[in-house]
């Protein structure tokens, strides 16, 4: 058993490394590296963008919330088709009138302020170490289960494995491993959730006996009604505003294959979704009493799959972490390089020294989360709820300044920064302060919203080259 595990993985890390080097081979420029050269068609386009969205917060996250308080969290994702749609309706077609490397970019160029871009690089840096943390806690439980080595070095080895092929390959590698990824993952659940189903011979004694164990599983009142509701918000403002997914609109040729990608993400997120659900029951019926819901899926692919089955499974959450901390690890580097060095620190530099200080930015934010974990900080905490954390951040910070920039045109720069500072701030503060029965991304995203209007109505007005972009240039289908 332990050696066809071992044999799966490694192959599978072979392949990943592959492709990295391949992705090395291919790029040619920066526009390589940091958007896959913007001509990603809709089948890749649309595979990353739901590789990206699918992690740890999916197969295990997920899965544990459900695990722990029933199939009441399912109404939260139900936000997540309708934030693609907002998106590919609203945003996509004059977000990319103006194709740029990096989502500050578009934040300097909307609002002509390189203080702005600087602070949505900084956020950025600052969100993706808290969603990192999250999926390298998820790599240390698998690699415990798979290998029987501690949490710990599992953790180690997971993160050293994302960095390497992220340093070396850029978008193009972590576009076709996301690729990849994503084949796996679905072949993963489809072959799984059958297998696990025959344990009760079909969906509906599943759920009886669920109830007979967990009567509050298939009940509403798993979580309160107003945090489901602003946990729903914060995916779907996430989901719209999150850097690692807007920034693959600039990768992506054109509008026609931004949509078909964008229904394609939809698709593959929303399938993978309804499946895991199942999976959840599943976990509460034959493991009624894990010490946390984050080990069930684990423990369904080790004790209930056939081993090959099971390691294909453990591989696919593996793929599900990988393809969402490449990518934020790619964002979280453009951040550091594009953003804040060149236009911060050292205006006039190679691209070579920004690619070298761009890989010195995915170690240094590729290690914290560890030193994080260490430190014992979000200690006992479900991954889902880091994952969401995250994403109350990001909405919190750039929703209101991106969408807001291609709808209004008396938008000003004061208006973006009072908008992402103070969003950031609401959330960390209601976060630590705040009542838990109401998500920290409501206050935030007020207090952002209301900084925007507020902060642009008592500043001078825009010129207008710093809008006429986004609302007159129209896109070729």
């Amino acid at each position: 058993m332990i050696n066809l595990q071992f044999a799966i993985f490694i192959g599978y890390f072979l392949l990943v490394f592959f492709i990295g080097w391949l992705g090395m081979k291919w790029t040619r420029s920066e526009e390589d590296y940091w958007i896959a050269g913007g001509k990603l068609g809709w089948g890749i386009g649309g595979a990353t963008m739901a590789a990206t969205h699918t992690s740890a917060g999916t197969f295990i996250g997920t899965i544990g919330v459900i695990y722990a308080v029933g199939w009441s969290f399912g109404w939260v994702l139900i936000s997540i088709p309708l934030a693609y749609w907002f998106t590919v309706a609203v945003l996509a077609p004059r977000f990319t009138s103006v194709t740029e490397l990096t989502l500050p970019a578009y934040l300097e160029r909307r609002y002509q302020s390189r203080l702005a871009r600087g602070i949505g690089g900084g956020i950025i840096l600052i969100a993706t170490v808290v969603y990192i943390q999250a999926q390298v806690v998820a790599g240390g439980l698998v690699a415990n289960v798979v290998f029987n080595i501690s949490p710990l070095t599992g953790m180690i080895i997971f993160t050293a494995i994302l960095i390497i092929y992220t340093l070396v390959g850029g978008m193009l590698a972590v576009v076709y491993t996301d690729f990849l990824q994503m084949i796996i993952m679905i072949v993963g659940t489809l072959i799984s959730v059958p297998l696990a189903l025959l344990h009760f011979e079909g969906l509906a004694k599943l759920i009886e006996k669920v109830e007979l164990i967990h009567p509050h599983a298939m009940q509403w009142g798993g979580l309160p009604t107003v945090l489901l509701i602003t946990m729903s918000m914060a995916f779907f403002l996430g989901s719209v505003a999150t850097p690692e997914k807007v920034i693959r609109l600039y990768a992506m040729k054109d509008m026609k294959t931004i949509r078909r990608g964008i229904l394609l993400a939809i698709i593959l997120v929303t399938g993978i979704n309804l499946l895991v659900f199942i999976l959840g029951l599943a976990a509460m019926a034959l493991f009624p009493n894990l010490p946390t819901g984050d080990l069930a899926m684990p423990m369904i692919a080790k004790a209930v799959l056939p081993t090959f089955v099971g390691t294909i499974m453990l591989a696919a959450i593996t793929s599900a972490m990988m393809s969402t901390v490449d990518s934020l690890l790619l964002v979280a580097g453009s951040a550091l390089s594009e953003d804040i060095y060149q236009n911060m620190v050292h205006k006039e530099v190679s691209n070579k020294r920004k690619l070298r200080v761009a890989r010195i930015g995915i170690l240094i934010v590729g290690v914290i989360p560890l030193i994080s974990i260490l430190a014992g900080f979000a200690e006992g905490e479900l991954i889902q709820f880091i994952v969401i954390l995250f994403t109350a951040i990001m909405a919190a910070g750039f929703f209101t300044p991106v969408v807001g920039g291609i709808l209004w045109k008396r938008a000003t720069k004061q208006g973006a920064i009072a908008a992402m500072i103070g969003g950031v701030l609401s959330t960390g503060l209601w976060k630590a302060y705040g009542d838990p029965l109401i998500y920290p991304v409501l206050p935030g995203f007020l207090v952002s919203v209301a900084a925007y209007v507020a902060f642009s109505l008592f500043t001078p007005a825009p010129p207008e080259s710093a809008w006429k972009p986004y609302f007159e240039k129209k896109m070729e289908d």
